[in-house]
């Protein structure tokens, strides 16, 4: 009996994908958009998140809060009143649909509102994985450095809005503002960019405004 050797070549993206269109396609039915946010550890995520919702008072919000291990940030978030439910990964890196189709099954949305998934601290891995997103919302911040844009070019390239957090610190660290820029207008020309403080509220109400318009 012969026996032959078959080699299989298949997108490793692909069920991924497509769990994430059905995702998509089922946020659409209800009204629900949905945000995913991107950022290294430390760049303020969740305060980040605070404050929008802070500033989004007739609007039903809920929140996947996406970690390695622990739920400080899905208690932070229960506190305030947000519907919040959490995913450990365990050790993976980023957050993928079928960890989000999960986790759909613990969270009702019930009303038409803004779901703001929060990924894991990283800035190579979330930014190559869909999740049924309409638009990535991508953090950093002044305290990281302004040379981002060159060392992680995929999440900043990928980005439907970029918001630059702690630029009430600019003042203590070294930041160049020029460099920073160029760096992300040479990858992705068009899109917004942010300057906030999660710590003062600045900034935030532009943000707002423009996702409510995004929304739209």
């Amino acid at each position: 009996m012969e026996t032959k050797k078959v080699e299989v070549i298949q997108d490793i993206h692909a069920e991924n994908e497509r769990i994430a269109r059905e995702i998509n396609a089922d946020y659409n039915r209800k009204g629900i958009f949905a945000v995913n946010v991107m950022g290294c550890p430390g760049a303020g995520k969740t305060s980040v998140l605070k404050q929008i919702i802070a500033r989004l008072p007739g609007v039903k919000t809920y929140v996947i809060e996406g970690d390695i291990e622990s739920d400080l940030d899905t208690r932070t978030m229960q506190a305030l009143g947000i519907e919040t439910v959490q995913i450990n990964t365990g050790g993976a890196c980023h957050l993928d649909s079928p960890m989000i189709a999960g986790a759909l099954k613990n969270i009702e949305l019930k009303e038409p509102g803004i779901l703001f998934i929060e990924n894991i601290g990283n800035l190579v891995c979330p930014a190559e994985f869909e999740i049924g997103e309409h638009i990535k919302l991508l953090i950093s911040s002044v305290t990281e450095g302004c040379d981002k844009p060159y060392k992680y070019p995929l999440a900043f390239e990928k980005a439907d809005i970029i918001i630059l957090n702690k630029s009430d610190l600019k003042p203590y660290v070294d930041f160049d503002d020029a460099f920073f820029s160029s760096g992300v207008k040479g990858l992705n020309p068009g899109v917004p960019v942010f300057e906030v403080s999660s710590k003062t509220g600045q900034g935030f109400d532009a943000v707002v405004n423009w996702l409510e318009e995004k929304r739209k």
